[in-house]
């Protein structure tokens, strides 16, 4: 069979010398990195003797949260939405009407916030934590 094009790439290959054909260098530096790695400190935690540490800045689940006021702090922007990599939120938004001031902060509110939670994947606590799991710990 002819092929689709007239160019045609030359491969020259190289004879291997001992050290490349016993293949110890590089059974010696995997060994290596293997070694180091046996003797690091283990990322894992072992769960229901441990608890994990979170950071300042942790902010629990995710819900619509309120102001001191009691209004909605949610802008409907959307952004919840298009970050979740599940993709188990879905926003629809909406405008405020006349008489809704006391209700939403901004001009746009969230008229429908679901979250899938089947989808989510917001998952810290484990699986036999997951219902009974508190908003704010």
């Amino acid at each position: 069979m002819e092929p689709l094009s007239n160019k045609r790439k030359l491969i020259e290959s190289k004879p291997l010398n001992f050290w490349e054909r016993a293949y110890l260098p590089a059974i010696i530096s995997g060994l290596s990195i293997t070694m180091k790695h046996f003797f690091k400190k283990p990322v894992t935690i072992s769960y229901p003797e441990e608890k994990r540490e979170f950071s300042e800045n942790f902010r629990g689940m995710h819900s619509l949260k309120r102001d001191e006021n009691g209004k909605e702090r949610c802008t409907a922007c959307g952004l919840c939405a298009l970050s979740c990599p599940a993709e188990a939120i879905t926003m629809i938004a909406a405008e405020r009407q006349k008489g809704e001031e006391h209700l939403y902060r901004e001009e746009k509110y969230a008229a429908v916030y679901e979250i899938n939670m089947l989808r989510c994947i917001f998952f810290i606590y484990g699986k036999d934590k997951l219902v009974e799991a508190p908003l704010n710990q």
